[in-house]
């Protein structure tokens, strides 16, 4: 089971349709976890960004033994220390990763509201990083949901989908 974890406010449109649709990209049930709070450490109040490191260790404290695999959703811009940026974070091999908003939506570059964009971006960046807690590593087909996205451009134009070969290696 794959469960979502809501880190501060989430919007709950997001959150539910989310839920709905993971479930027929990675073969697996999903559910929506208890929310928790911002961590108290790891904001950089000159770069107005949360560390990766921080992120993940609230999301490794918490306790779900039932649960397969750990998803936050974070709704506050994110950096790890060799990225100015990050759309997401993964354990590689292990159970966590996180999924940062604002940088996904397209208010942030000054563009107009497009909330099914929004959805399917999260939803590429949920399965690119759950990629990565089973053990994939970034992949050469530019149109393999594990493609490296260094921009929202990138992550528009890769599919929402495993390739055949990374599919292959994470089959249940």
């Amino acid at each position: 089971m794959i469960l979502l974890v809501p880190i501060g406010p989430i919007p709950i449109h997001l959150i539910s349709w989310l839920e709905d649709k993971l479930g027929l990209y990675v073969d697996r049930p999903v559910k929506t976890g208890k929310a928790v709070p911002l961590p108290r450490q790891g904001y950089d109040e000159q770069r107005q960004q949360y560390t990766a490191d921080a992120v993940m260790e609230l999301l490794q404290g918490g306790s779900c033994p039932e649960a397969e695999r750990i998803v936050g959703l974070i709704d506050q811009d994110c950096y790890s220390p060799d990225l100015n940026f990050i759309f997401g974070f993964a354990a590689v091999n292990d159970r966590e990763s996180f999924v940062a908003l604002p940088r996904l939506r397209p208010e942030f570059y000054e563009l107009d509201e497009n909330k099914c964009l929004v959805r399917q971006r999260v939803l590429k960046e949920v399965i690119h990083e759950l990629g990565h807690t089973w053990g994939l590593s970034h992949c050469d087909n530019e149109a393999c949901v594990m493609q490296f996205s260094n921009s929202v451009e990138d992550t528009d134009s890769k599919d929402t989908a495993f390739c055949q070969s990374c599919r292959a290696k994470i089959i249940p």
